[in-house]
């Protein structure tokens, strides 16, 4: 049965601070949204996503190829209204509603709630209340609660699809959650296990709990390269996939591009797969002469095939010349090109080693290089 996943994102979120509403702030390198929409979209039992926006951002869709982004009402049920609306011409059999300042949720919590719909017409998870419970009144203590039975809800709330329309279209609004307009509808909701990590963005010091949260789920992974190539006859060098004029060229298989091919080692490395020569042996002549960003396309597909990101790499090139500096700008531009990042991603710098050694003597350039791969 088909689950599709509906996340609002209509509010403004004043309470938790920021020039722009909290969905839009960067946490871990993404705005929240990005990252709450990537748990659903991950999700091997979720699709499709609907993304409801205030009408304001809806300039914001295109960040969202995959997804159905819809303008949102006044009112947070208005808003899940229009989000089921947007599924109502090709029905799924359940949905899953989720407030988008949840970007913690775990493929637990997602699978459990979905389980669970199996069995009962809704689904939420929530925590048992474990702290006493107090009433008060202008800050002083006036009585106590019991807290047997109490829970902290959480979303994703679940429910079959047809329920939850037709409880919404019912309902007469103002309610705080769903699983209210699915209550007031006569429909049972089982309470699935929450979890404490499962936050909800609400005022500026959660901000930092879900950047911990949320750097703890990444697997990073760092790799390095190392590359040697010796000078011979020539009248240029090929670095970073820029051509730079000079008195020899660097000897090689291929084009002999010593900083790319550090790049592309490292970037094997990081995900533990081998080298260049084991994915392109110069015993294979149809290497012969090619060009580099062969070999680093390759790694970067090999990387993001396995739901790898590139988060930064570093480049330094080693020798007395050509001088690199006036290059380094169209190196980087070159690399960023190839690996479809931004540039600000990519760092390219030389260094000599003072006139010693085999590069000291200009026998040759040397590179290492350095790259990150994030995964969430």
């Amino acid at each position: 049965m088909t689950t599709a996943a509906l996340i609002v994102a209509a509010g403004r979120g004043t309470r938790a601070g920021g020039d722009v509403p909290k969905q839009w702030q960067i946490v871990a390198g993404r705005m929240v949204a990005e990252h709450t929409v990537a748990r659903f979209a991950d999700h091997p039992k979720v699709g499709p996503i609907v993304l409801v926006l205030h009408p304001d951002d809806m300039e914001l869709a295109d960040r969202f190829p995959s997804v159905i982004c819809v303008p949102g009402g006044a009112t947070r049920d208005q808003s899940v209204s229009e989000g089921l609306n947007a599924l109502i011409e090709t029905p799924p059999a359940r949905v899953l509603i989720h407030d988008v300042a949840r970007p913690c949720i775990s493929d637990r919590i997602i699978s459990e709630v979905i389980a669970a719909l199996d069995t009962s017409p809704g689904a939420a998870p929530a925590l048992a209340v474990t702290d006493a419970l107090w009433r008060g009144e202008n800050g002083e203590v006036t009585g106590t609660q019991d807290r047997e039975g109490l829970y902290r809800a959480q979303t994703p709330q679940g429910f079959r699809f047809a329920d939850i329309v037709a409880a919404h279209r019912a309902h007469p609004g103002g309610a705080a959650d769903d699983v209210e307009v699915a209550r007031a509808a006569g429909l049972t909701v089982a309470i699935t296990e929450g979890d404490e990590q499962n936050i909800k963005i609400t005022t500026p010091g959660d901000f930092a709990r879900a950047e911990n949260i949320l750097r703890g789920q990444m697997d990073i992974r760092t790799g390095q390269g190392y590359d040697v190539h010796a000078f011979e006859e020539g009248d240029h060098v090929v670095l970073c996939g820029v051509k730079i004029p000079h008195t020899k060229k660097l000897k090689g298989h291929s084009d002999a591009d010593v900083g790319m091919h550090a790049l592309t080692d490292a970037i094997y490395g990081a995900l533990a797969d081998g080298d260049i020569g084991q994915h392109f042996p110069p015993s294979d002549l149809q290497w012969k002469g090619a060009e580099s960003d062969i070999f680093l396309r390759h790694a970067v597909s090999r990387a993001t095939d396995r739901g790898y990101a590139i988060a930064n790499v570093d480049v330094t090139l080693i020798c007395e010349r050509p001088k690199i500096g006036p290059h380094a700008a169209s190196m980087r531009e070159a690399l960023a090109g190839i690996m479809g990042v931004d540039i600000d991603r990519v760092s390219v710098k030389a260094t000599t080693s003072e006139r010693l050694g085999f590069t000291g003597r200009e026998e040759g350039i040397a590179s290492m290089a350095v790259a990150t791969l994030i995964k969430e």
